[in-house]
């Protein structure tokens, strides 16, 4: 059976709701605090996705019941310190570097020596960004030339220390927290703004943490959780999967789009704004908090002018997965968009950077590169009339998703493979893509 996809034909006109999946940060985070609770927890809308099930697999590995039903999950955790630790213990983070950093720092105490392994993809990824400072923490961390595979062996007299994280990386920032979580006194950290779920997730659960905003940085003190109560949660939508409808909204010819229930956390909606400036139209309705979360309606509708845009950096952090997906906006635009200051790009599943460019310069757009900028000379007649193929991307699951959207979006006759890399984030995105075109 082929895993590649072809696409010949521009989407119709649509008027749709939809609902996409559970956000994939949240199912990860919710698995693992539930493993680290005191009883049991329930999620609905858990993402299964093979990054979430990569997540459930490993705390199974630690003695952790799970079980999986029609519409929910539930795991019994044993309380902070209940993991059961066992000699030649090998973690399989899959594709996840969430999954990979962010169980480094729960690891912190254990008493072995722990093998954590990935994908092709994410063992080239950097992992010595988190080894560092966990090795303070009094941890002895191994690594292959800074990736994986690594091995962690804990410690028993935990140091907390004081971390400054100054590349905007929620995944180190989340990691240390949870290393600070087991550790007595008092982990103090300087952190870039960056994604927040984890300290909104320890706020809502009445753990010891404090949080301070001050300029671009969180000032975070986090000391040793004693007990942490169960996790009963319905997730959010992700607005990450909602992105590609609605861009794909955005660049199709009248149509309009709603999108049910999408978490719209302040350090996840740097896409809503960016769009916003280019001049799209969307509007976010029914705004509701939920257990720390903002959740709401989006609703977009077509687009016929687009502006070019200057990207304030200050919003790089909480666009940095849609950067892609934002690049096909810059395509149709009228004028020279300006991307800078995003070279973490290039430390995702792929260098995703590199791959923008290369899908936008296939589409014909002219794009001006650096290892960290990029400058997109949009063309607002923008007509595909040839044939694209999509391949050898690392099994880039955004790549993938990217290529499709332009494809139904600016036409051409397109061949983009391994459509299987959907499964880390988004297994059902064609089954809604094939909804949108009925």
């Amino acid at each position: 059976m082929s895993n590649s996809i072809k696409i010949d034909n521009k989407i119709n006109s649509f008027n749709k709701t939809i609902t996409v999946p559970g956000d994939k940060s949240l199912s990860i985070r919710w698995v693992l605090f539930s493993s680290m609770a005191n009883g049991k927890s329930k999620a609905f809308n858990l993402l299964l996705s093979e990054d979430v099930l990569a997540a459930i697999n490993a705390v199974k590995k630690l003695g952790i019941k799970v079980k999986l039903y029609k519409n929910y999950c539930t795991i019994i955790g044993n309380g902070p310190n209940g993991y059961k630790y066992k000699k030649n213990t090998i973690i399989n983070s899959e594709n996840s570097g969430t999954l990979g950093r962010l169980i480094m720092g729960i690891l912190i105490d254990t008493p072995y020596k722990i093998k954590i392994i990935g994908d092709k993809s994410l063992s080239k990824r950097d992992f010595s960004r988190i080894a560092e400072p966990l090795h303070k923490f009094g941890a002895k961390i191994k690594l292959t030339k800074k990736g994986l595979p690594l091995t962690i062996h804990g410690s028993k007299n935990l140091i907390p220390i004081t971390y400054y994280e100054n590349k905007g990386s929620a995944q180190c920032k989340s990691s240390v927290i949870f290393a600070g979580l087991k550790t007595e006194g008092t982990t103090f950290i300087k952190a870039k703004i960056s994604r927040n779920h984890t300290e909104l997730l320890c706020k809502f659960l009445g753990l010891p943490i404090k949080v301070k905003k001050i300029k671009n940085h969180d000032i975070i003190e986090v000391r040793k959780a004693k007990k942490i109560k169960p996790l009963n949660y319905e997730i959010p939508s992700d607005i990450s999967s909602a992105a590609f409808f609605i861009v794909l909204t955005a660049l199709s010819s009248n149509s309009k789009l709603l999108i049910k229930k999408v978490n719209i956390n302040p350090s996840r909606i740097g896409i809503i704004t960016i769009l916003k400036i280019m001049g799209i139209n969307i509007k976010i309705k029914n705004k509701k908090n939920y257990k720390g979360e903002l959740i709401a309606d989006i609703y977009v509708v077509s687009s016929k002018k687009i502006k070019a845009i200057n990207c304030p950096p200050k919003l790089n952090s909480c666009a940095i997965d849609e950067f892609l997906i934002i690049f096909l906006i810059a395509a149709k635009a009228n004028g020279v968009s300006y991307f800078k200051n995003i070279g973490e790009l290039n430390q995702k599943e792929s260098p995703r950077l590199k791959w923008g460019s290369k899908i936008l310069n296939e589409m014909g757009i002219k794009t001006i590169t650096t290892d960290s900028s990029i400058k997109i000379y949009g063309n607002p007649n923008l007509e595909i009339n040839k044939k694209i193929i999509i391949k050898n991307f690392l099994k880039d699951h955004r790549i993938f998703m990217t290529s499709v959207t332009a494809a139904l979006a600016f036409g051409g006759s397109w061949e983009i493979h391994d459509k299987d890399s959907v499964r880390t984030s988004f297994p059902k995105f064609l089954n809604i893509v094939n909804n949108l075109t009925k």
